[in-house]
């Protein structure tokens, strides 16, 4: 397999570099908690969003599981937020439904190593 000389689609090069942003605020935030002793969780999160990145980045299959499976509970904790008065949070709901969708075109499906059974 020529993993190497795949060309990235264009939409998984913008989710990589948007998990990175939103890997550099939760840094960024965790840092700033850190002073006062809870930003270890954000930092962490951070790390997770970094690795997530890279595996989006190079096309790994377990990175278009994980985004699968964190658009899935993106979308239940939407929906969750909704039903206690966040109506804003349908932004949420509908970001992580067009990434599930997107996920599963052939070409993005194939960049990841997915057949398309």
């Amino acid at each position: 397999m020529e993993n190497y000389q795949k060309h990235r689609p264009l939409g998984v090069t913008i989710i990589a570099i948007l998990t990175v942003i939103g890997g550099i605020a939760f840094v960024a935030i965790g840092m700033v908690l850190l002073v006062v002793g809870i930003g270890f969780v954000l930092v962490a999160i951070s790390i997770a969003y970094f690795v997530m990145a890279y595996g989006l980045w190079n096309g790994k299959r377990w990175a278009w599981t994980i985004t699968l499976i964190l658009s899935g509970i993106g979308i239940i904790l939407g929906i969750a937020s909704i039903a206690v008065g966040n109506i804003g949070a349908v932004f949420h709901i509908i970001i992580n439904a067009v990434i599930i969708y997107y996920l599963y075109r052939p070409n993005v499906k194939a960049f990841f190593g997915k057949s398309n059974l």
